[in-house]
């Protein structure tokens, strides 16, 4: 399966994404409408509940190193959505998804929604347009809208405002530098290997 990263692109400059390239020939561009979940229980639930139509972009956002917190794997509505013969739908997450996805998902979306990321600017009802030929996501918003959402924008609270969870929350990095709770190598002024 290969996997690219995403472009740049108007409305999202700063956003990185692995694509799951289509696997129809003719749907290279989709225009869909979002149903928005900030989790995949909420999200897993809907489609079991057949709560979306054919032609959605499925958002799950939350689900990134610090929203989720963790990235855990979306496989549970891919799984559902898979089961359920669904062929014409589209998933875009912070979170992450496995080989077994099928369809177009877009994962690894970041600066996830937990850091004020785009994906967290959505609201339910915005339609978006993902090109899996240049890799591109837009969102038929302006500019002066998505500035005015980004204004009134807060994090969600997590269930783990204490202990190991939260302070792994507190500090890991973005998907895009590999999740990581520490600064790098190049950051450290002592080897303690060399002791």
């Amino acid at each position: 399966m290969a996997v690219e990263r995403s472009r740049r692109r108007k409305h999202f400059p700063h956003t990185r994404a692995a694509l799951r390239p289509l696997v129809a020939d003719d749907d290279d561009i989709a225009v869909l409408v979002v149903p928005l979940f900030d989790g995949e229980q909420a999200a897993f639930e809907a489609v079991e509940k057949r709560d979306y139509k054919e032609g959605d972009v499925i958002v799950i956002r939350y689900e990134g190193p610090k929203g989720g917190p963790g990235m855990r794997e979306m496989l549970s509505t891919t799984a559902a959505l898979y089961g359920q013969g669904v062929e014409n739908i589209a998933l875009i997450t912070d979170g992450r998804f496995s080989g077994a996805t099928r369809g177009l998902c877009v994962g690894h979306v970041g600066p996830e929604a937990m850091d004020g990321g785009p994906i967290g600017l959505i609201r339910d009802g915005d339609v978006i347009s993902i090109d899996a030929v240049n890799g591109t996501i837009e969102v038929a918003l302006s500019d002066s809208e998505l500035a005015a959402r980004a204004k009134t924008w807060k994090a969600r609270t997590t269930d783990y405002q204490s202990g190991a969870i939260w302070k792994y929350a507190q500090t890991v990095g973005s998907a895009r530098d590999g999740a990581v709770t520490h600064p790098g190598g190049a950051k450290e002024t002592h080897c303690y290997a060399d002791i």
